[in-house]
């Protein structure tokens, strides 16, 4: 394991339209130790020509693919998770962007030993790339009791610290980034945001956790299952989280 190298973890299907704006957003990154792992789910366009012809220019980007399509982004994160050689694994899915001072600012706040995950707010973007002026803010900060309130960890703005947790890996489930957080902070580590916008999420048709019915199925089903919390106090939670969904912390 490399001092302060960051492992960027990319599950990729079928983005032949994004991809290359996604890394180039890594590559201008100001904080210059990582590696971008992009683990193909076997998409069927011309993703991985175009990372190819990025690979020749930047040696830090690495491309792998799933021997079969996995139909989730949690067996191609997992790929790279065990394929990373950095102290921080950081997630970016395939058509999302980062600020490029998003790790300058973010590794620091690992000096404290206490905290295990540091994340970001960011800002909601169209399929077409354009602005709505939709800001997402998270709390300042975050432990495992108020995590259980509602997912207010983004993946795409997150990294954690192998160093303190060793590698971690996602189940596959419904919303399995927020059941990711959760085991994470459960031990006893907080999250910390650095409270910048450092991210864009592209909000797109196709995706899965659009549906609410959906969120609020995965959500109770953490609480029951992997929390083994009672049924009304998951429900309890439920409807926190719910409603938080609805406001999200947007400014």
């Amino acid at each position: 394991m490399q001092s302060n190298k960051v492992s960027i973890i990319t599950p990729l299907y079928n983005s032949e339209s994004f991809i290359a704006e996604t890394i180039q957003s890594v590559i201008a990154q100001t904080y210059k130790d990582w590696e971008m792992l992009i683990v193909d789910d076997c998409s069927t366009d011309n993703s991985k020509s175009i990372i190819e012809e990025f690979i020749k220019l930047d040696s830090r980007i690495k491309y792998f693919r799933t021997n079969a399509p996995s139909g989730s982004p949690t067996t191609p994160r997992n790929i790279g998770i065990e394929m990373a050689s950095g102290r921080f694994i950081a997630f970016l899915d395939s058509d999302d962007l980062w600020k490029c001072n998003k790790l300058q600012l973010q590794i620091p706040l690992f000096q404290d030993r206490k905290v295990g995950i540091v994340f970001s707010n960011y800002e909601k973007i169209n399929e077409n790339g354009e602005s709505n002026e939709r800001f997402i803010i998270a709390p300042s900060q975050v432990n495992y009791k108020k995590l259980l309130k509602g997912n207010v960890i983004a993946c795409l703005t997150a990294v954690y610290d192998r160093e303190k947790l060793g590698k971690v890996y996602f189940t596959k489930q419904g919303h399995e980034d927020y059941a990711f957080w959760l085991s994470i902070l459960k031990r006893g580590y907080v999250g910390k945001n650095a409270e910048s916008v450092l991210a864009k999420y592209r909000v797109r048709k196709s995706s899965v956790s659009s549906n609410k019915f959906k969120v609020i199925n995965w959500y109770y089903k953490i609480y029951r299952q992997n929390e083994k919390l009672s049924a009304i106090i998951s429900l309890y939670y439920v409807s926190i989280a719910l409603f938080k969904s609805f406001f999200k912390y947007v400014k």
